[in-house]
């Protein structure tokens, strides 16, 4: 299996592995490693995280001379966070490789999942051909990421935090109301009050900074400053 999933990535990755044990535990669910007594992605990922902030850094650096920290601060969170990694793992098909806990399949991985997955390769990369074979991997798919923001984007919760201050009032606060569904798809209830709303402003989401920035938006709605 071992060899077959990597000759099948390998195109896919612009990366044949040496140590084709480092895919496959990039490509292991905790849950199913744990089923099988194998190891999982999370150390790969932990690795993979700084991988990719590191390189996306530079990216922003040399693409935007400009700009000032705070300016590309912004660009540089839009990229790294969940939501892009797992719009890259989607891209290049990464949910078909993966190995699942017993029962579950390619088709119930959630965002978070894929996320984790596609920062985990990342640290295979760069543990297997050094921080070249990561760079050509996110120069691939973030370039296009990078370029479709034309203005450095503005997330909910810093727009939100924003409006507070500007009104003179205190931070908004965030709480997690409830974790629902399973360890590996849990769905996090979170509520955010701000001064000047009736009430806590409520969301969901696959993750609790997910959840957070949705709540975030639906505070921003309520209040009349995001359409």
């Amino acid at each position: 299996m071992i060899t077959v999933v990597s000759n099948k990535l390998a195109a896919l990755l612009h990366h044949t592995f040496a140590n084709s044990e480092l895919l496959q535990q990039a490509l292991t669910h905790p849950s199913a490693a744990r089923a099988r007594e194998d190891r999982g992605y999370e150390r790969l990922e932990f690795l993979g995280d700084r991988v990719l902030g590191l390189i996306v850094a530079e990216m922003l650096f040399l693409t935007f001379p400009d700009e000032q920290e705070g300016q590309i601060a912004k660009r540089h969170a839009a990229l790294v966070r969940k939501e892009a990694l797992a719009r890259v793992a989607q891209v290049i098909g990464i949910a078909s490789y993966v190995r699942t806990p017993p029962g579950d399949s390619a088709t119930t991985l959630t965002e978070s999942v894929l996320a984790d997955v596609c920062e985990a390769l990342l640290g295979a990369l760069y543990l297997d051909g050094g921080l070249e074979a990561a760079r050509r991997f996110i120069e691939l798919h973030w370039r296009p990421l990078l370029a479709a923001e034309a203005a450095p984007p503005q997330d909910a919760k810093s727009a939100l935090q924003e409006w507070a201050q500007g009104q003179g009032r205190p931070r908004p606060t965030y709480e997690i109301l409830a974790t629902e569904g399973l360890a590996h798809r849990p769905v996090f209830r979170i509520g955010v009050q701000v001064e000047g709303l009736e009430g806590m402003i409520e969301a969901t989401g696959p993750t609790r900074k997910g959840a957070e920035q949705e709540a975030a938006t639906r505070a921003l709605q309520v209040l009349g400053v995001w359409a």
